[in-house]
């Protein structure tokens, strides 16, 4: 089956009217594509600009009469206020899944990781493997800050072992998933988005994992609180974003890390290292490895 997109580029008084008149004629709805523009590095986004109402026709014996209605109902709205001419394009449609799987490839981590989609088999039996559904929460291992986080990880089970880690943030759950594979014995996850604790759980299952991994909805005070197995860790690991880290540092991040323990910090842009550093500092760590990829760092610091 092929599709006619049919758009219109309007500002955002006209874009629920507009999208009204497609919805008559576009069987499976509209969409809707507007710009975003960021206050700092912790804001959601507040949408900005012209909007793009967009539609699917199917292409069929019908589709000049429905167009054609269309365009009557458009020329309507336009007496009222003045609109630009629809855009139309022809659009073959496919299994748009399926081809995205195609081109999803296992992402190697430093020495022993390899990062999977969930659907495929390891090509390299050497490697750890470790299977992520890329469509879920953060925490892919295609982003820098997830593969940064887990060279570190890496490392720091090379030095020894480590009975139990806590992940605060923990996304897909890759990181607690990469720490039991690597050789923890136990793992605390904690995220404040209750969907994201549910891939955690999804993820864990895809690649064999049970109650070693313990998950909640919380963040460092939860933790602290006593609400979970344990409140410390020798190993704690944050991907997160340098402002929400030097936060939870005055939160009482570090008191998650036992005496002796280390704590991986990633999500952190290249001139917002040294005000992470700084709050580390000052909760009685200090720096003990260092990564950067492109504009991103990670940091291992100790307590």
């Amino acid at each position: 089956m092929n599709w006619l997109e049919v758009s219109l580029t309007v500002d955002g008084e006209l874009a629920e009217a507009v999208a009204d008149v497609l919805a008559r004629f576009a069987p499976n709805g509209v969409m809707t594509e507007q710009g975003v523009t960021y206050n700092d590095a912790e804001d959601a986004g507040t949408p900005v600009g012209p909007i793009t109402v967009r539609a699917y026709l199917e292409v069929n014996d019908q589709l000049e009469e429905t167009r054609q209605k269309l365009e009557e109902s458009l020329f309507y709205l336009g007496m009222i206020r003045s609109l630009p001419a629809p855009s139309y394009r022809q659009i073959a449609d496919q299994n748009w899944m399926e081809a995205w799987k195609q081109h999803y490839k296992p992402i190697p981590i430093g020495r022993r990781l390899l990062i999977l989609p969930a659907w495929m088999e390891s090509p390299d039996s050497s490697r750890i493997a470790i299977k992520i559904d890329p469509g879920m929460a953060f925490g892919t291992g295609t982003h820098p800050t997830t593969q940064l986080c887990l060279e570190l990880m890496e490392n720091a089970f090379v030095k020894g072992r480590t009975s139990k880690v806590i992940d605060v943030g923990c996304g897909s759950g890759i990181l607690s998933i990469a720490a039991l594979k690597l050789g923890a014995e136990k793992v605390l996850g904690v995220d404040i988005d209750e969907e994201s604790v549910k891939n955690s759980r999804e993820n864990a299952e895809a690649n064999g994992i049970g109650d070693e991994l313990m998950l909640g909805v919380g963040s460092v005070q939860e933790i602290l609180e006593g609400k979970f197995a344990f409140q410390s860790a020798p190993l704690v690991v944050a991907n997160i974003l340098a402002p929400v880290i030097v936060r939870l540092f005055e939160a009482g991040l570090a008191e998650l890390v036992e005496p002796g323990g280390a704590i991986i910090l990633s999500g952190i842009l290249y001139e917002q290292e040294k005000n992470v550093i700084e709050a580390g500092q000052a909760q009685g760590l200090r720096m003990d490895a260092r990564r950067q990829m492109g504009d991103w760092v990670a940091l291992t610091m100790r307590r």
